[in-house]
C-alpha cells in the first residue's frame, strides 16, 4: 500500500458547512435574541468569530456560544459558554442543536437583549436552542471537501489521456512543466486518490511519480 493512500484515507469525508455568515432574531416576553452562525473550520476561527459578534453586540444582557470544529457530530474540537446565564441554559442546550445539526465547522453566537421577563431554566433552554434551529433552517451551505495538493510527473506520451482522465476523478490542475518529463501540480479529493493512482499507473504502466504536498 502507496504512502499516498495511506494519508488518502485520513480526512477523507465530505460534509455540510456554513457557505456564509447568517442571522436571525426572534423576541420571546420581551427579550431579542439574535442568533449569528459562522464558518469556523479551527478553534481560533470559533473563537474570533465569537469575539467579533460579541465585540459587535457589547451592550447585550449575553453573547452565549457554542462551536463544532470537524465534520457534524465530531466531539474532539467543541466549546461552549453561557456567558452569564444560568448554568446548563444555554451553551450546552446550543451545542446539543449543533452536534445533530448534520452540518460540520460551525459556531453560533446567541444574543440576548434582556426584555425584563423571566424566563426560567426551561425557558432558557427553551429559547437558546430553539435560536440555534430557527438559524440553521435556513442557513445557506455548501459542500467542505478535503483534498490533497499532489505532484505527478509523467511521460509526454501520456498527457493527452491523463488530461482526458482527470475531470472523472475531480482533478484540478494548478500548474504543469514541460522539461524531460511532465509535471503537475494537482488538487484533488482525498477519498479519490487511491483510484486516481491505480489509474495513472495503468495508464503510465508505473512510470507515474508521484508525491503528497503536505
Amino acid at each position: 500500500m502507496s504512502q499516498w493512500y495511506n494519508r488518502s484515507m485520513q480526512a477523507s469525508t465530505r460534509y455540510q458547512i456554513p457557505a456564509e455568515t447568517h442571522r436571525v432574531e426572534e423576541e420571546i416576553k420581551r427579550s431579542r435574541f439574535m442568533t449569528t452562525l459562522g464558518y469556523t473550520p479551527s478553534v481560533e476561527d470559533a473563537r474570533a468569530f465569537i469575539a467579533q459578534v460579541s465585540a459587535e453586540f457589547a451592550d447585550a444582557s449575553h453573547n452565549c456560544w457554542a462551536y463544532v470544529v470537524g465534520a457534524p457530530g465530531s466531539t474532539g474540537q467543541v466549546g461552549m459558554s453561557d456567558a452569564g446565564e444560568p448554568h446548563g441554559t444555554a451553551g450546552r442546550p446550543m451545542l446539543t442543536v449543533l452536534l445533530h445539526s448534520g452540518v460540520g465547522d460551525i459556531c453560533a453566537v446567541v444574543t440576548r437583549y434582556f426584555g425584563g421577563t423571566l424566563l426560567g431554566k426551561g425557558g432558557l433552554v427553551k429559547a437558546y436552542s430553539g435560536g440555534v434551529q430557527l438559524g440553521l433552517e435556513t442557513l445557506p451551505l455548501c459542500e467542505h471537501v478535503p483534498r490533497h495538493t499532489v505532484t505527478v510527473v509523467i511521460p509526454y506520451a501520456a498527457v493527452t489521456p491523463f488530461q482526458r482522465m482527470t475531470p472523472d476523478h475531480e482533478v484540478e490542475i494548478i500548474a504543469e512543466e514541460f522539461a524531460v518529463d511532465v509535471t503537475f501540480v494537482l488538487k484533488l479529493p482525498t477519498e479519490r486518490t487511491p483510484q486516481f493512482e491505480a489509474a495513472l499507473m495503468e495508464l503510465t504502466n508505473g512510470e507515474a511519480l508521484v508525491d503528497v504536498l503536505e
